[in-house]
């Protein structure tokens, strides 16, 4: 892990899908319009089949190194960000764990991709969609490639993105348009978690005085370090476990946050099987997976995660049992085999978890297909009441349904039971048989609704009206083909991880042991030889409660020898209500948090409306008053005083000019009377001058004053100035 292997077309698995979106979204329009929709489904399709085989070549090239030496790093940009000690660069790193998930972006992704052609063949948008499938794609190969954190969050980003996109893409149908808006709000939800996360191993690493590092493999050595430090009295580690972990419960839809994942059905059917199977779902537990480092060291952490998980898988369940729309169905298995993978992380079991996520890859994407299948032959119908008797009409689909709804069950030797059962097993033999049986009840509630939904769209007779049944065809070959390779998958993927009680080596746990060594905790290494006999039973309760479920749906929906409302009308038909209604936890949500948020919306408006601008329309009310006051107060007064002084000062020096009579002898009076001034004033004391003086300006200031009553104004203006010389009269 120290010295990767360098090497340079790991970019291309990331820059091909996004080429083919750059692409798509800048030209698909003309393009289709010149060359028809065949020419985006060519830049579509290839570069994501290219990008599977450099995919598979980076695999196939860890796998002829030591174990040991299975990492492989290429540097596109470098650095990225440089921010004093912390250098980040734009990196994609492979080991085995990341291998495994760029295999099933790609792989099934692309086979989706191909699907995609035939199922979206006659939508107007058919560009647009491959942009945004692309897009999708590039964001969750950046995700599983990135080899720090950051970039890890990019990727993180832009697959919530793309699904608010995807999920939305009819956006003419305003449910469609709501249901983009529900997921990409509740992942914000989880994301601030997220990112809570990353701030606190940021920081946790500083104040333990170690530099911080978003890298995976330099925070690997020093991460035990987060335990030195606390935070409100819980060490760093376990807090940032548990923040990441909100992260996760968001994007692969754990409680309190799945309630988007459901509605994510309002897309094309392709975008669910992509977000369900391949892509947006897997990131959390892959995360996780990621940072098994942080979260093994923190027991307390670790028992939540388990018991979320375990609470889902269980919880989700039960709602799918009463649901009648064919996708909503799949979409809460979904919810619920997330639980388990969950699980498989709570309680160390990591490797397993990604081993679920594998073969869960292969057979739901095979069902959301299937079901994608079923609503093309059917004229867009999705409600399982209308369907039946498609098994002759589509025996291509019926097949390859059917084995992914056996693999999804549990069945032996199908893919789901291996990797279900050694979750199972880890759980049970790590010391949570609570949390073991709370899964082993999910997997009989999983065999019985599978086998429900196979019973009531395949068997029986078609109880869709006339028009519907004359045009019932199976899928075009673009389609089944996909299909048929899925349903492959979901046979074989499971002896990848055949466990030794069965006589084999879990290979596939086997090639993640130099990414998650002492992943699997003391507690299951050490009880594995001496419970082996414990574990047979356990496999064979597992087997045995999934082929009861089956049974009870036989019953039920094929041979009819038990009527559903039996059981809809046990307890009053409350346990019904409540699962048919889910719990009614889209409307408790609506009612507190959604209107609650409108609520406080609404109160912080009001404020603003009525107190905040009061206060200021006030102050600036107060402020144009007093302007006006001023203004009227300098108009009135200050202009008044200053303009009759000077008009009493005019019109006393008009007075005064009038001297000015050119005859001498006048000038000789004055010139006698102010001698006679200078030699009397000296003799007068200072009040008598002062007295004098203040006469003087009363004089002047009545004068003034008269002038202004009887509206004369003075006749003297200051010389206009004309050519430099003051104008003459």
């Amino acid at each position: 892990m120290e010295h990767p292997l360098e090497v340079s077309y790991l970019r291309w698995i990331v820059l091909l899908p996004l080429l083919g979106a750059a692409v798509n979204g800048l030209l698909g329009a003309t393009l289709q319009k010149r060359f028809g929709k065949e020419a985006i489904s060519l830049v579509a399709c290839s570069v994501v089949g290219i990008a599977f085989i450099c995919a598979l070549t980076a695999f196939l090239q860890i796998l002829g190194l030591d174990p040991d030496q299975r990492f492989l790093l290429d540097t596109l940009v470098s650095p990225w960000i440089h921010i004093g000690a912390l250098k980040v660069d734009i990196a994609f790193w492979v080991d085995p764990l990341s291998a495994v998930m760029i295999l099933i972006v790609t792989g099934i992704g692309g086979l989706i991709h191909v699907y995609s052609t035939g199922y979206m063949h006659d939508d107007e948008s058919y560009w647009r969609f491959f942009t945004f499938l692309n897009l999708f794609t590039a964001a969750m190969l950046t995700l599983v490639l990135a080899d720090n954190l950051l970039l890890l969050f990019v990727g993180w980003e832009g697959v919530g993105l793309c699904s608010y996109a995807l999920i939305g893409f009819w956006y003419e149908e305003h449910a469609n348009t709501t249901a983009g808006n529900k997921a990409f709000i509740v992942n914000r939800i989880g994301d601030a978690g997220f990112t809570l996360g990353i701030f606190t191993i940021f920081w946790g690493l500083s104040a333990a005085g170690h530099d911080t590092t978003p890298l995976f493999r330099e925070l690997v050595p020093v991460a035990h370090h987060l335990q030195d430090v606390t935070v409100w009295g819980i060490p760093a580690a376990t807090l940032a476990a548990l923040f990441l972990f909100i992260g996760a419960a968001g994007k692969s839809a754990q409680i309190p946050l799945y309630v988007w994942l459901p509605d994510a059905m309002a897309g094309p059917t392709p975008v669910s099987a992509l977000i369900h199977a391949a892509t947006m779902v897997t990131a959390g537990v892959y995360m996780m997976a990621r940072m098994y480092f942080l979260f093994s060291l923190s027991p307390e952490a670790m028992n939540v995660v388990a018991t979320v998980g375990a609470l889902t898988a269980i919880f989700a369940a039960t709602i799918g049992l009463a649901q009648n729309d064919i996708k909503r169905v799949l979409a809460y298995s979904t919810v619920s085999q997330l639980g388990y993978m969950v699980l498989g992380v709570g309680v160390g079991a990591y490797a397993a978890a990604v081993f679920h996520l594998l073969t869960h890859a292969f057979f739901k994407a095979c069902l959301f297909l299937g079901a994608g299948s079923v609503i093309h032959a059917m004229g867009g119908e999705q409600d399982m009441r209308k369907m039946g008797g498609l098994r002759e009409k589509m025996p291509y689909t019926f097949w390859t349904f059917t084995i992914s709804a056996l693999a999804l069950a549990g069945i032996f030797p199908l893919s789901g039971f291996f990797s279900k059962d050694e979750i199972l097993w880890r759980t049970f033999s790590g010391g949570h048989p609570f949390l073991w049986l709370l899964g082993f009840a999910g997997a009989g509630m999983t065999a019985f609704y599978m086998a429900r939904q196979v019973f009531m769209t395949f068997f029986g007779e078609c109880r869709a009206d006339h028009h519907t049944q004359h045009h019932l065809h199976e899928s075009p070959p673009v389609m089944t083909y996909s299909l048929i390779m899925l349903a492959v998958g979901a046979v074989l993927a499971g002896f990848l991880g055949v466990p030794p009680a069965l006589l084999g080596s879990n290979r596939f746990e086997q090639w993640f042991e130099p990414v998650l060594a002492g992943g699997h905790g003391p507690a299951a290494h050490g009880a594995a030889h001496a419970v082996e006999s414990i574990e047979y039973l356990l496999m064979l309760a597992s087997v045995g409660i999934a082929v009861a479920g089956i049974a009870l749906a036989y019953q039920i929906y094929y041979r009819k020898t038990l009527s559903p409302e039996v059981f809809s009308s046990a307890g009053g038909g409350v346990p019904y209500d409540l699962v048919y209604n889910k719990y009614y936890i889209d409307e408790i949500y609506q009612a507190t948090f959604v209107r609650g948020t409108l609520a406080l919306c609404w109160l912080g408006s009001s404020f603003d409306r009525y107190v905040i601008d009061y206060i200021v329309n006030g102050a600036a009310r107060l402020t144009a008053f007093l302007a006006w006051l001023n203004g009227w107060f300098d108009n009135l007064v200050i202009d008044g005083l200053v303009n009759a002084l000077a008009d009493a000062i005019f019109a006393v020096g008009n007075r005064l000019r009038q001297i000015q009579t050119g005859s001498i002898n006048v000038y000789l009076y004055v010139i006698v009377g102010a001698v006679a001034a200078a030699q009397f004033l000296p003799r007068l004391s200072a009040e008598m001058l002062i007295n004098s003086l203040y006469v003087m300006l009363a004089v002047l200031a009545v004068v003034g004053v008269l002038a202004l009553l009887s509206a004369r104004r003075p006749l003297w203006r200051p010389p206009i100035l004309r050519g430099g010389a003051p104008e003459s009269h």
